[in-house]
């Protein structure tokens, strides 16, 4: 479930939102930020897949030494169609892309997304601002704790919190210096406390949002 890494082995840390699929917008904001392959690291937030564009492409990011991903929710959504053999809940929610593709394309599409299982629910990295932990919607706890058992479905899909948040109570998390969250679309990066939620809906006309941590 989770994957700690020392941020410390690279120049620069950056984290982006959910990529839906948005390849070449991801591409043009990381030559934008002069981001080295060779020295940076990039983490996402999950949800590489569905709705954009380029889904094939943003998978094949998981064969980059430089891009790391924890699990989104549509990559779980894949890999229960995959296993149960039942598309519905997929292809409603973008996962349509695959059907589209023929032959090698799609059995090379197949094996990128049974990839995605081997993927952490959270990442832990430590950087020069802190101790970062990011994971798609939530840390389902008051207090972090590495390899602490958490609710797997509230990782990937709960909005709970930004709820209460919004709401005004602003209560973060102890444990760790900053938490980064995507999966909710929003107009604008959201943070609170030491809670980041960065999904800016790049998919449905807003941005990518990167945050440097280092």
């Amino acid at each position: 479930m989770y994957l700690n890494l020392d941020g410390h082995n690279w120049r620069h840390v950056w984290v982006v939102s959910d990529l839906h699929g948005c390849y070449q917008m991801l591409m043009a904001d990381l030559r934008q930020r002069h981001f080295n392959p060779y020295e940076d690291l990039l983490i996402c937030v999950g949800d590489l897949i569905d709705r954009g564009p380029d889904s094939v492409k943003c998978l094949q990011l998981l064969n980059e030494a430089w891009f790391y991903a924890v699990r989104g929710n549509h990559e779980q959504m894949a890999l229960d169609a995959l296993q149960n053999n039942d598309f519905g809940l997929w292809m409603m929610n973008g996962g349509n892309w695959l059907a589209q593709l023929k032959g090698e394309q799609q059995a090379q599409a197949l094996a990128l997304l049974r990839r995605s299982e081997t993927l952490p629910w959270i990442i832990e990295i430590a950087c020069t601002n802190g101790v970062n932990v990011i994971a798609h919607a939530n840390y389902p706890s008051s207090h972090y704790v590495r390899d602490k058992p958490v609710n797997k479905h509230s990782i990937l899909w709960d909005r709970e919190r930004l709820r209460e948040l919004m709401n005004g109570n602003e209560a973060g998390i102890a444990g760790a210096d900053h938490f980064w969250f995507g999966h909710t679309p929003l107009k604008a990066r959201y943070d609170c406390q030491n809670l980041h939620y960065i999904d800016t809906g790049a998919v449905f006309g807003g941005a990518l949002t990167l945050a440097q941590l280092q």
